[in-house]
């Protein structure tokens, strides 16, 4: 059992649980990991979102990585998705993304990416880890000439811009925009520049709330898992739909001109049948996790699509995409992957996806979920400490209930 990540990275109480200190190892641990196959200086970038402890955790980073002898590219503020596109874009050798998504201000996490911008295997986070507590970090430094070099490159983050203006600009040029508006809740978090930058780019009308980050109010009643005021703003003005983002930019959940919510597992649906009309569906599959809506399988069936199921975590997602060749998967919680485009979950590609089928169809987004039928479901969160959340896989009677519901 893994000690210090979990199923999205390492993400903890920031400067108390998740300490410089940690963080340095982990930094030093990690560039050693994903490196030590290179026979250059290796290049690492990191990126973080809005967080007042974000510069703290920034620091400690970079430290660990210049220590062991790595380069450094600081992005700043830039969502999750566009970490990985630029770690591949750029050919660095790995990435790390500071964030805690959609948690509150007070936590911080680490994502590492590898040098081909997807999340790391839990093989590699396990072997991060034995090297932090095997003693041997004090091996891994550099000496004299050796030592590594950090430079600001949040310039960076138009390259970002453009990978969708080379999506979706020639198409959107030819759409009827006019009274198309957007809804747009950034989260007070990492999209917070770059998705209005990127409508502005598109010409896409919009309309945008929380997108002034104070350290503090990141996923504070906003975002993707807080969507009451951006309802009230979709009704209120008559918008053609609301786009929410979580506080790293990798989710993405949508409320129709009524003031419904639209979530992951809809907008899987809405895209498979327009990828299969397409002929762009790869095998005619959705890959999505055990939390899906039974709808989302009703669905499949219904259009003789398959349906491949994984358990839960959008980096089991792309394992099964990866492995087996498929294009389109996603979770309910609104990672969408698009494999076509980006190896990871990307709020702002998602959300132009569906503005580009509206805008190409001519039809209301509430038009569009029709071809879904959702059946009812309850999902419960429960708290555990991180030292007791792997038990639920030996515990008896967790076990026996989890076998009744998946009959």
């Amino acid at each position: 059992m893994k000690k210090y990540f979990g199923t999205d990275g390492i993400r903890r109480i920031a400067n108390t649980e998740l300490t410089p200190e940690l963080v340095y190892k982990v930094a030093k641990a990690g560039a050693y990991a994903l490196s030590k196959h290179t026979n250059k200086t290796p290049t690492i970038l990191i990126g973080r979102d809005t967080r007042l402890s974000g510069t703290l955790i920034e620091s400690a980073m970079t430290a660990g990585f210049l220590s062991y002898g790595a380069n450094v590219k600081q992005l700043g503020v830039i969502p999750t998705p566009g970490v990985a596109y630029l770690t591949k874009r750029l050919k660095a050798d790995a990435s790390v993304v500071i964030s805690a998504s959609h948690n509150t201000y007070d936590f911080n996490g680490i994502k590492f990416f590898s040098n081909k911008g997807m999340k790391i295997p839990d093989e590699i986070e396990e072997e991060i880890e034995e090297i932090i507590d095997s003693g041997k970090l004090e091996e891994l430094t550099a000496n004299s000439d050796k030592i590594g070099v950090s430079e600001d490159r949040r310039d960076l983050i138009e390259e970002y811009i453009f990978f969708f203006r080379k999506i979706f600009e020639e198409n959107m040029e030819n759409y009827n925009k006019e009274n198309f508006i957007v809804g747009l809740d950034v989260a007070n978090g990492a999209t917070y520049k770059v998705a209005e930058q990127v409508l502005k780019k598109l010409d896409i009308n919009y309309e945008i709330i929380n997108n002034e980050p104070n350290g503090i109010n990141i996923n504070d009643n906003c975002g993707s898992t807080h969507l009451d005021n951006l309802k009230k703003l979709v009704v209120k003005k008559h918008l053609s739909l609301g786009i929410a983002y979580d506080g790293d930019g990798d989710r993405c959940l949508a409320i129709d001109e009524n003031g419904n919510e639209i979530d992951g597992d809809t907008i899987i649906a809405i895209f498979a049948n327009y990828l299969n009309e397409k002929g762009k569906l790869k095998k005619n599959t959705i890959v999505a996790t055990v939390m899906s809506n039974l709808g989302l399988k009703k669905f499949s069936e219904n259009n003789n699509l398959n349906f491949e199921e994984t358990k839960v975590g959008d980096r089991y997602v792309l394992e099964k995409m990866l492995k087996e060749d498929y294009n389109l998967g996603g979770e309910q919680s609104g990672h969408i992957i698009l494999l076509d485009y980006n190896p990871t979950g990307d709020g702002i590609l998602t959300s132009l996806m569906l503005i580009q089928i509206m805008l190409e169809k001519q039809k209301k987004l509430s038009e569009l979920c029709k071809i879904i039928k959702k059946y009812p479901q309850v999902l419960i969160n429960v708290k555990v400490n991180n030292d007791k959340k792997e038990n639920y896989k030996t515990d008896e009677q967790l076990r026996k209930k989890n076998k009744r519901n998946t009959r």
